[in-house]
């Protein structure tokens, strides 16, 4: 027998939406939120690891997209940077990862450690010249095989812009989250 509060969080299609994480109309919309979020990661992280493959000589594919953002990071503006700079950029705080994908990427030959020799403060890389062939690569099949897709919503900057400013402010909305849970750990 379906409540009157239940009733309330189903479809025009009396699909029942309510469950232990959306308890009210609010919890439904964020919990729908949530699975778009998921949604939206797994086929983000499928397609720049399937275009990350693409760019790759045929020697190496040891590359993930995740490392590949890293190196279009380490590009951008084609100036050096330093890891906490890239982590600050891609908003990650594992350093011990984003330290992983940098030696992935120096043993690749893709980028550099631009410095004196034996300094570990203030290390920067920049991209080699196989590193800018490689991201030249990755904007051009980027641009030949996603953006068409994107024509029809993106045919308004300005709402992809809006939408863009919206998910960096749940993005902030989730550190101070993740940051509250923190303080609130049991033992």
């Amino acid at each position: 027998m379906e409540t009157d509060e239940q009733s309330t969080n189903s479809n025009e299609f009396g699909v029942n939406r309510h469950w232990h994480l959306s308890t009210s109309d609010h919890e439904v919309a964020i919990s729908e939120f949530e699975f778009s979020i998921f949604r939206i990661f797994a086929a983000f992280t499928r397609w720049m690891d399937d275009l990350t493959a693409s760019c790759q000589g045929s020697d190496d594919q040891s590359m993930s997209g995740i490392d590949f953002s890293i190196l279009n990071v380490v590009r951008m503006h084609d100036r050096p940077k330093g890891i906490s700079e890239v982590g600050r950029l891609l908003n990650r705080d594992d350093v011990s990862n984003i330290q992983y994908s940098i030696r992935k990427l120096t043993k690749a030959g893709l980028i550099v450690k631009v410095g004196e020799k034996g300094q570990k403060k203030g290390v920067v890389y920049t991209t080699t010249d196989l590193g800018v062939t490689a991201t030249d690569r990755y904007a051009k099949y980027r641009r030949q095989l996603l953006l068409p897709l994107t024509k029809s919503i993106s045919a308004d900057e300005a709402k992809i812009g809006e939408l863009s400013n919206m998910l960096t402010l749940l993005s902030g909305i989730y550190d101070q989250a993740a940051c509250v849970a923190a303080t609130h750990r049991e033992k």
